[in-house]
């Protein structure tokens, strides 16, 4: 189930507010003590994150199925979708060695489905009791808390602003859970606007990085299947990841432009294929990011499925909290 980009509900007593971690969804399928991981894209990624495989002996022999984000931190303990990059793309060979210098946590945060039950049409407030009282703690897994009542959003948005933290997610208490749609009975709110965008290509650096990568061209994909041109991103990158996605864009080199739109003449295009999330001052009225900077590729995403985000800032108080909505 994905989440709406919006703004605080107005009735918050009738929603649960967490933290929004800046890592990778995964749901974990447990049964007959072993973990199965998948990503958002139906990816298997369990063998990029082994010190998570003991979470499936602390359920016994109930199977369960979560879902979470595994995240990596930084020195002062916060969220750092940089960070992981060093765990999501590496060979299995390698994955040991980085283990102990980049290690994860599966932030659990929803419980699909217990021994026999499923858990589907049960309402949030119900499932996040069952899922706290299996008290899922270990070295590199644990349950997060969240918050319920009034005021209770619009506090931790403040304390997530003052840590420097991406924002949060409120869910609707009565809300079930339907999984591949993205609802309004889950609403990101966040601190620092981004956006996911589909690389089309690519111009040449100047100074510094000359004959090496300068900027990337941005896209996503509208209503029509059509992929827009959204601007450059030309910061936020190290020179390992300028190397690394210098040799990912040689390999997709087209001669066309991918993009409905035009762009810079002297630009270098590839097959859509690669999709990064940057962070954003704003969209301009023309259609374009600005100030985008680049924070890293997501492999748990198709290009096709990049579209614009846009805050959705409708009342949530004019949806009623009963019956549970089936979004």
């Amino acid at each position: 189930m994905l989440a709406t980009a919006s703004t605080l509900p107005a009735d918050e007593e009738a929603w649960s507010f967490e933290i929004k971690w800046d890592g990778v969804r995964a749901i974990a399928y447990i049964e007959d003590g072993r973990l199965h991981l998948e990503s958002r894209n139906l990816t298997d990624i369990t063998a990029r994150y082994p010190e998570l495989a003991p979470l499936a002996t602390e359920l016994g022999p109930t199977a369960a199925i979560l879902d979470g984000e595994v995240v990596a931190f930084d020195e002062q303990g916060r969220p750092s979708f940089g960070r992981l990059q060093s765990r999501m793309h590496l060979r299995s060979s390698a994955v040991a060695a980085r283990m102990a210098s980049t290690p994860v946590a599966y932030l659990i945060f929803d419980l699909l489905h217990l021994g026999e039950r499923p858990m589907l049409d049960v309402a949030y407030r119900e499932r996040r009791r069952l899922l706290e009282e299996l008290e899922l703690a270990g070295a590199a897994w644990r349950t997060p808390g969240c918050h319920v009542g009034a005021g209770e959003g619009t506090a931790l948005l403040g304390a997530t602003r003052d840590q420097g933290l991406e924002g949060i997610v409120a869910k609707r208490l009565s809300s079930v859970y339907v999984p591949g749609r993205r609802s309004q009975d889950w609403r990101k709110v966040k601190n620092r606007p981004s956006q996911e965008i589909v690389i089309g290509g690519w111009l040449s650096g100047s100074g510094a990085r000359h004959g090496r990568l300068g900027a990337l061209l941005a896209g996503y994909y509208d209503d029509t299947g059509a992929l827009r041109y959204a601007g450059r991103v030309g910061t936020g990158f190290n020179q390992s990841e300028l190397t690394r996605l210098g040799a990912m864009l040689a390999q997709r080199e087209r001669p066309t432009s991918p993009f409905v739109d035009p762009v810079p003449r002297d630009a270098h295009f590839v097959e859509p294929e690669l999709v990064a999330e940057v962070e954003i001052a704003e969209w301009t009225h023309t259609g374009t990011l600005r100030a985008a900077s680049y924070k890293g590729l997501r492999s748990d995403k198709a290009p096709t499925d990049v579209h614009r985000e846009q805050v959705d800032s409708r009342d949530a108080a004019a949806q009623p909290d009963d019956p549970p909505s089936q979004a």
